[in-house]
């Protein structure tokens, strides 16, 4: 991964505080002095600092793995990839592979780490890191899920469709395909090799 390049001193922070949370989300208030002497209030959301993955699973060469599962930030079902948070004492493969046997009924002998995504900087502390799953097999783990996930097979080839789908809006899912196919075009022989 390429460093960043900045010589932008980060602001300094005088005081912080968690002003609400929830179960799942904790709202911290931060105030900063930026290098210019210029002081601000902010909001953010903290993450749990653990991250989460998600998963480009190929069965063969022509295909990968979506799911179709209940989103209440929108109130519908939404077509992706599978995804999870990443468990305390977990890297991320080993959550990449627990997920997708929680999510998709399969195991993985060989990932590739493709990036880590910022899911909104301006406000949330969070990370997604975007893996591919290659050598899978089959292998089911309960998960969390309060329902079965519908698993659907899509060919590659059919990406451009799968962008122009009414239920395929979440901007990590297009990124995460759009990063797969930049990798599978570059790595051509990726499904010749074993783990």
């Amino acid at each position: 991964m390429t460093q960043r390049h900045t010589n932008k001193q980060v602001p300094e922070i005088l005081a912080q505080e968690i002003v609400a949370q929830s179960r799942l989300f904790k709202i911290e208030q931060l105030q900063l002095r930026f290098s210019n002497g210029e002081e601000r209030t902010y909001e953010r959301m903290r993450g749990s600092g653990r991250g989460a993955v998600m998963i480009i699973a190929c069965p063969d060469p022509e295909h990968f793995y979506l799911i179709r599962e209940y989103s209440a930030g929108t109130h519908d079902y939404q077509l992706g990839f599978p995804k999870g948070l990443i468990d305390p004492g977990e890297d991320i493969l080993t959550a990449a592979n627990r997920e997708l046997k929680e999510e998709i009924g399969f195991g993985a002998a060989r990932f590739v780490t493709l990036k880590s995504l910022a899911l909104a900087p301006g406000y949330f502390n969070a990370t997604m890191h975007i893996v591919m799953a290659f050598d899978l097999y089959p292998e089911q783990q309960l998960g969390d899920e309060p329902e079965p996930l519908e698993l659907i097979s899509w060919a590659r080839g059919d990406s451009d469709l799968l962008l122009q789908q009414a239920d395929f809006t979440e901007a990590r899912s297009v990124a995460a395909l759009l990063l797969a196919q930049q990798y599978l075009e570059a790595n051509p022989d990726v499904f010749k090799q074993t783990a």
